[in-house]
């Protein structure tokens, strides 16, 4: 499939699991696209890039070491996406780093997630964290600070900082993720 045949698949994924389960394969099985979509995804003012956001976090979710060829560009770029149908799949990405990067098992990313990767996350989680975002991004970022934390030990006090801040004025769903938040930092100490 050519980048232009692509673009025009993209234009039939809508919401359903299916579709981008469907797009994530096809990504899976021809790896040469994830390029084009990462194209699409920072093309940040065209409608299709919330779309490539969706299979993006699809084919990771399906198998994260598809994107590790990729992390120098998909975090350098990361910052630039902001339609919020797409920033909620790019914290999902970032979440699926930082859990595969807390798990001792997984030294194939471990050792391809370099720190100029985790200070960009860092970076854009602590973005979404302050700025106007939506509530799952912000809780996928608690997580992924949360976990990026236990490596970087500056970042716990930061995030407890903005949790306990913002807490009062948030939606209950942010409310019970940062509490849980809050109990994991507090314990580990």
């Amino acid at each position: 499939m050519t980048t232009t045949q692509l673009y025009e698949q993209l234009n039939t994924v809508n919401h359903s699991r299916e579709k981008r389960l469907y797009f994530a394969h096809m990504l899976l099985a021809e790896p040469k696209l994830i390029p084009s979509v990462l194209d699409l995804l920072f093309k940040t003012d065209d409608k299709l890039s919330c779309k490539a956001a969706w299979i993006l976090e699809f084919m990771c979710g399906e198998n994260l070491e598809a994107l590790l060829p990729h992390l120098d560009r998909f975090t350098l770029h990361m910052h630039t996406v902001y339609l919020d149908s797409a920033v909620r799949p790019v914290a999902k990405i970032c979440e699926y780093l930082a859990k595969a990067n807390h798990d001792t098992k997984n030294t194939t990313l471990r050792i391809a997630l370099k720190t100029i990767h985790k200070e960009r996350i860092i970076s854009v989680c602590f973005d979404y964290m302050i700025n106007d975002e939506k509530i799952a991004p912000k809780a996928y970022s608690m997580q992924t600070l949360y976990l990026l934390g236990l490596e970087f030990d500056w970042i716990h006090p930061e995030l407890a900082q903005i949790l306990e801040r913002d807490f009062h004025m948030q939606s209950s769903g942010y409310k019970a993720r940062a509490k849980q938040i809050l109990k994991q930092i507090r314990t580990k100490k």
